[in-house]
């Protein structure tokens, strides 16, 4: 079966180590420890302060530990689930795609609810978190699903 929209299996190890690395990275993050060496100058096209702008296509300094752990944390996540399995058929493709659509219909669900319940500064706080919870939900169900799968075929023997 041709799958050309999928990365070749050895992204699926990269994934692992750039998800683990960030997820190790995170933990870290929010025990409130900062990485000194990772000050440094940044093009911003919009860097605010409460809301109003201050600086607009404008060099700042920042410390990029934070960009780093998303960047990596959603390759990792992308390779991993966006690359093709040792033996890839009809039944996986299915399954991605099925996982795909209810992750996105439940990110969506998240998100509808998160706009009638939650408000302030909290709400910023979920649309961030929001950023990831597509490619979580996708990772978790397509697995699940072959993992179910394979023990059902397992039982069967």
């Amino acid at each position: 079966m041709k799958t050309t929209y999928l990365l070749p299996y050895y992204y699926k190890k990269i994934g692992w180590v750039l998800l683990l690395v960030s997820i190790v990275l995170m933990a870290i993050m929010f025990t409130g420890f900062n990485m000194p060496f990772l000050n440094t100058t940044v093009f911003a096209i919009s860097d605010t302060s409460l809301f109003q702008t201050q600086n607009t296509f404008a060099f700042i300094q920042n410390n990029i530990q934070d960009e780093l752990i998303s960047i990596f944390f959603i390759l990792g996540a992308f390779f991993i689930g966006f690359s093709k399995r040792k033996e890839e058929d009809e039944y996986i493709l299915r399954t991605r795609l099925e996982s795909l659509v209810w992750a996105t219909y439940l990110n969506y669900l998240i998100l509808l609810l998160t706009i009638i319940f939650i408000y302030g500064l909290n709400f910023f706080h979920v649309l961030v978190i929001n950023m990831f919870t597509t490619l979580v939900f996708f990772l978790i169900r397509f697995n699940w699903l072959l993992y179910k799968s394979k023990k059902e075929l397992g039982d069967e023997k």
